[in-house]
């Protein structure tokens, strides 16, 4: 069995792209990675605390049975919406286990901020499983689940689903979304746009890190708008997703579209990820107006210097990796993808770089990549027979979580 872990690195003040030669001796493990780089402004995130480590002693408390009136200690827990605005910098709130039957969008309205020192944590209680459940909301824009408006927060280990729109949306900066899961919901899983139409774009989201999380089965009623994660529309520089899923959603795993009447969105990176089973839901559903792309990568021919690397595509439903009409420098490396109905990479225009990509299939039939842009001769692409470097990507893919969040992917199971 082919086993492909992706790992961190120490963080260092600045990335360089690899030579050659770095790139050929790494593949097939797809490794390394990931420094936070705080010259560009991101927000810098050290490994998740073990599940057995001290409860903080000035936390607040929530539970499914709280009260918003409740002090929010552990004998006595408040609500989440109560607990949201009564935390301060530096605080965490603790959410126990079970479900929460909402009815209405959880916002962390914009203002409530922690700072870049004393960051404010929301986080399921050690070893417990909290489910924001939004099943009472009916599918409209308005009805997201957990709006994240505010700024420098960490939240952490909870799941949300079947909002009435986003799950998780993200109009804040300098936040960090980490081992979230967002499923079922009527719109994309987690979103990263503008909070309002009336938000000037300097105040766009920007620097958010979305990191270990899944998005899955995620599905609108007209099937062209649900994604696993999107960076879309009106967002600042520097948002990163690393180390994360995105699967079995009705439209794209990923999605970062423009168009013109907003104009260019900042840079997203996409690093250490994987796409995989898009245009088709866990339960076999698909919807022809849907996309079914791993990574969409633009729209509407404005240019973004996207990063994409080190991820993986993996048998959606059109192509693996497309620029979307996005003619921009992007930077796409260390890159794999198989089985992808139409292109594994489909790039029809621009002057990207492709460096050490790999492109595979199982059978002869599919068509042909085509890389408009500066490709060397680091990358395999698929032009109607496997490369060499195809035998470490035969048979089934499995993937998980490693304790420290790091995904590990397998081929071949």
């Amino acid at each position: 069995m082919k086993h492909t872990r992706i790992t961190r690195i120490s963080p260092a003040p600045r990335q360089k792209p690899p030579t050659a030669a770095r790139a050929h001796r790494a593949r097939g493990t797809l490794a390394a990675a990931a420094a936070v780089v705080a010259s560009a402004g991101l927000l810098a995130v050290q490994p998740t605390v073990s599940q057995a480590a001290s409860i903080k002693a000035d936390a607040l408390y929530v539970s499914p049975n709280g009260s918003a009136s409740a002090p929010g200690t552990e004998s006595s827990p408040t609500t989440l919406a109560s607990a949201i605005t009564r935390i301060t910098a530096g605080g965490t709130i603790y959410m126990r286990g079970g479900t929460y039957n909402l009815s209405q969008t959880v916002t962390i309205a914009p203002g409530n901020n922690g700072t870049s020192s004393a960051p404010k944590q929301l986080s399921a209680y050690p070893g417990e499983k909290p489910v924001l459940n939004f099943s009472a909301m009916s599918e409209d824009p308005a009805n997201r689940g957990l709006a994240v408006n505010g700024s420098y927060w960490r939240i952490s280990n909870l799941t949300v689903e079947r909002a009435g729109d986003n799950g998780i949306f993200v109009g804040g900066s300098n936040n960090v979304i980490e081992r979230a899961v967002t499923r079922f919901n009527r719109d994309t899983g987690l979103q990263i746009s503008r909070i309002a139409s009336s938000t000037p774009r300097e105040q766009w989201p920007a620097n958010n890190l979305v990191v270990s999380s899944e998005s899955h089965d995620n599905a609108d009623s007209d099937g062209e708008d649900a994604d696993g994660f999107a960076a879309k529309l009106t967002v600042g520089a520097g948002n990163v997703f690393r180390y994360d899923v995105s699967h079995n959603n009705i439209d794209d795993g990923w999605d970062l579209y423009t168009k013109d009447d907003t104009g260019a969105i900042g840079p997203v990176t996409i690093e250490d990820s994987l796409a995989l089973n898009n245009g088709t839901l866990s339960d076999g559903s698909q919807a022809s107006s849907g996309d079914r792309n791993g990574y969409k990568l633009g729209g509407s021919d404005i240019a973004v210097d996207h990063v994409v690397r080190r991820s993986i595509a993996y048998r959606n439903g059109k192509h693996g990796f497309t620029y979307n009409s996005n003619p921009g420098h992007m930077s796409v490396s260390g890159n794999v993808s198989v089985d992808n109905a139409e292109r594994n990479f489909s790039f029809d225009g621009g002057t990207s770089v492709f460096r050490d990509n790999v492109s595979c299939r199982s059978s002869s039939s599919g068509t042909k990549d085509r890389t408009i842009g500066d490709a060397d001769g680091s990358n395999q692409f698929w032009s109607g027979t496997n490369g060499s470097r195809c035998s470490s990507y035969g048979g089934a893919l499995k993937w998980s979580f490693a304790s420290d969040g790091r995904l590990t992917v397998s081929f071949g199971g």
